[in-house]
């Protein structure tokens, strides 16, 4: 009878022979079965795209880019739905998805435009790339400090896109502040495709 490390060597040996044999070396088993049952390690990533596409940014992107960053904060997501987020955010607008971001009033003023350098060229849901433009435009009992949430939109599938931001640090270039709440997708039409909107509505980068 074998044993069950053998019998997964076996097992591992006959569905995939041209693997094995690639370097003949031994595979661990988490290596092993995550490749078996079709599992992705979610490793780090290079800042600014989750997919290595070419970004032609605009020059108020890229000066945001290559500029100082004004604050770092640990991020976590939030949705609409299914025991998520409801109503409206701290401003009385609503939420608009991979836009809106709660901050702690006290590190990071609300009505500020955050460029958020780590989801530049993030592969939303229907495949176009984000600008890195979100707004301070909410607030929770829970962010204390240098941690923020990012609204993803409704239902726990709408984090999908930003998961690999979940619980990373982040870093936030001030790009100015916003007034009345902050605008849609729809509501900036795109100076730089295939980017999804280009510089926001703002009155001027705070002190």
């Amino acid at each position: 009878m074998l044993g069950t490390a053998a019998a997964f060597a076996l097992f591992w040996a006959m569905t995939f022979p041209a693997q094995a044999g690639v370097t003949g070396e031994p595979v661990s088993y988490e290596v092993a079965s995550a490749q078996a049952w079709g599992a992705q390690e979610t490793g780090a990533t290079d800042e600014g795209s989750t997919d290595g596409a070419a970004i032609e940014l605009t020059s108020e992107q890229q000066a945001l880019m290559d500029g100082d960053a004004r604050w770092s904060a640990s991020a976590r997501l939030y949705h609409a739905g299914g025991g998520g987020a409801t109503g409206n955010d701290s401003l009385g607008c609503r939420p608009v998805a991979m836009r809106t971001v709660a901050v702690d009033p006290r590190y990071i003023p609300r009505r500020s435009v955050l460029f958020i350098r780590e989801t530049v060229g993030m592969r939303l849901a229907d495949g176009t790339l984000h600008d890195g433009y979100w707004y301070a435009s909410d607030t929770g009992g829970a962010i204390r400090g240098q941690k923020i949430d990012l609204y993803t939109g409704h239902g726990r599938g709408s984090m999908q896109p930003a998961m690999r931001l979940n619980m990373r640090t982040l870093t936030i270039a001030d790009a100015g502040r916003f007034d009345g709440c902050p605008p849609d997708w729809d509501d900036t039409p795109s100076r730089n495709a295939p980017l999804m909107a280009a510089a926001p509505r703002v009155t001027g980068a705070s002190n």
